[in-house]
């Protein structure tokens, strides 16, 4: 075999085994395909975050430094002041932009949170709804249909039995008969007793004498003593 088949079979080799499978490309592909998850794209937008911060904090370092220089040189050395002035206007403008950059890294996590959020949400209520179903799919409709008129009738017969039970026995009388013969014993009652009233005797209408005697009549009675005294005493004598 000569060096040039060699060489061409070595290279032929080398590339077949440098390139990769077709299983690996389809992993890559799917990979690529199917990109991040939402919280590994927070992490990566944290980090980011963070790096700009610390860039920022250098910024804002560099322009005090800078203004230090522009003071310190002043009008001595008007060209290493005015250096120092572009060079604080290039870091403000930098900061500028890191500002900008901030503020849309932070809306995009607002937006991923919140997308992970409501996948969350509707992932679990899917998956409550799967479990309802399956909870419907073991009940007959047919079946709660008698099993509700079952329900009904027993109901109707337990309050039959109640009634049957706590209906008295013996004997059972008119209550408004019995009222309108407690009525006429009363109007008989007060009749009599009316009649009763008219019976009483009659006030006297002769004006009665007085309790104290008069004088005369008193000396006219001690009069008639003393002479029944004196007849008595001649017929004892």
């Amino acid at each position: 075999m000569s060096k040039i088949s060699k060489m061409f079979k070595v290279s032929s080799s080398s590339s077949s085994s440098s390139r990769p499978s077709s299983g690996s490309v389809s992993r890559s592909k799917h990979r690529s395909r199917s990109g991040p998850s939402p919280q590994e794209a927070i992490n990566r937008l944290r980090e980011t975050e963070a790096m700009l911060t610390k860039k920022q904090e250098y910024l804002e370092s560099r322009i005090e430094q800078e203004i230090m220089i522009a003071k310190k040189n002043g009008t001595k050395n008007k060209i290493a002041a005015l250096q120092a002035l572009k060079r604080k206007k290039r870091f403000e403008q930098q900061l500028t932009q890191i500002d900008g950059t901030l503020s849309t890294i932070e809306f995009q996590q607002e937006a991923l949170e919140n997308a992970t959020t409501n996948t969350e949400v509707l992932k679990n209520m899917g998956y409550a709804a799967k479990a309802i179903k399956g909870v419907h799919q073991n009940v007959d409709l047919d079946k709660i249909d008698s099993l509700m008129q079952d329900i009904t009738e027993q109901q109707e017969v337990a309050q039959e039995i109640s009634d049957a039970i706590s209906k008295p026995f013996g004997d059972q009388f008119d209550e408004d008969e019995l009222l309108a013969e407690l009525a006429e014993l009363e109007q008989e009652e007060l009749e009599e007793s009316m009649t009763n009233m008219g019976r009483l005797p009659s006030v006297p209408t002769t004006k009665l004498p007085s309790a104290r005697p008069s004088h005369r009549a008193t000396s006219k009675k001690r009069v008639e003593d003393d002479h029944d005294m004196k007849r008595l005493s001649a017929w004892a004598s």
